[in-house]
């Protein structure tokens, strides 16, 4: 089976706008419906609370033909059209749906963070991760967080077997960023937070991407818009991940990013696994 991930930053405005960056989130999209998916998640939808209104799910039946669909969206007292996530899967599929609680601190379990799709054979679930912030003013609530995630996927790994993907805005070793020495401090590679994702493996799980590239270089996930040339330069991140239970990541066949184009932000992130 074949899986894509990709925080898109606003599919509202991929489906709405026409803008330029729209217009590059669209050609994304093309690319990744030429990989004709299973099943593709996507973080940081920004939809409204009541979730897809009839525009959006007018350009949904376009772009994504064939394609089913769930959505869980930021409701308040958290911020409005803020984070999201949304699962779309071929129409064949009937997987069970479930939004879980992780008792996380905060408003973090209204933000739409999780969704987890239970197929049958396997779990498939998804997140977007809560970013430490500037000033890394959310640091403790993020490692709260780790730890009840981490919680969250090893209690669905003693049901079955796991696939967990998203953005887990961390880079994990150094070789995950091009610039670890001026970055320490900075949210997404600070000590906890690297420390909380070590964590995670340790409850089972497997970083796909490293299991087939090994201590590979220079690859990366997200290039920060602010910076202009970040892409150019590939001075990029990779805390986008593709995880999978220990037991069957001997059947990973690939784990791998896709050319995003000109677009700059994350790029979607593939895994092709025979289950």
């Amino acid at each position: 089976m074949k899986f894509i991930s990709w925080n898109i930053d606003s599919l509202n405005a991929a489906l709405t706008s026409d803008s330029n960056r729209a217009l590059l989130s669209r050609q994304v999209i093309d690319t990744i419906m030429k990989e004709d998916p299973d099943v593709i998640a996507l973080q940081e939808t920004k939809l409204p609370e009541k979730g897809p209104n009839k525009k959006h799910i007018e350009h949904l039946a376009e772009y994504f033909k064939g394609y089913a669909y769930v959505w869980r969206s930021s409701k308040q007292p958290a911020r409005k059209s803020y984070a999201g996530t949304m699962f779309l899967y071929k129409e064949k599929y009937k997987p069970e749906v479930s939004y879980p609680n992780i008792d996380a601190p905060d408003t973090m379990d209204l933000e739409g963070r999780i969704i987890t799709l239970d197929f049958g054979e396997f779990y498939l679930t998804q997140v977007y991760t809560p970013n430490a912030g500037d000033g890394l003013k959310r640091l403790k609530e993020r490692q709260v967080w780790d730890q009840r995630y981490a919680d969250y996927l090893a209690e669905l790994d003693k049901d079955k077997p796991v696939l967990a993907t998203g953005d887990y805005n961390v880079a994990h070793h150094e070789i995950d960023l091009a610039h670890p020495e001026n970055n320490h401090q900075s949210a997404g590679f600070t000590d906890e937070e690297r420390q909380g994702f070590t964590h995670l493996l340790s409850k089972g799980f497997t970083d796909s991407f490293r299991y087939i590239h090994g201590d590979v270089e220079g690859q990366y996930s997200w290039w920060a818009q602010r910076v202009r040339t970040s892409k150019i330069n590939n001075s990029g991140w990779r805390i986008d991940y593709w995880l999978v239970s220990n037991r069957i990541a001997d059947k990973i066949n690939k784990s791998e990013m896709l050319d995003s184009g000109k677009r700059q932000d994350h790029t979607p992130i593939i895994l092709d696994i025979d289950l």
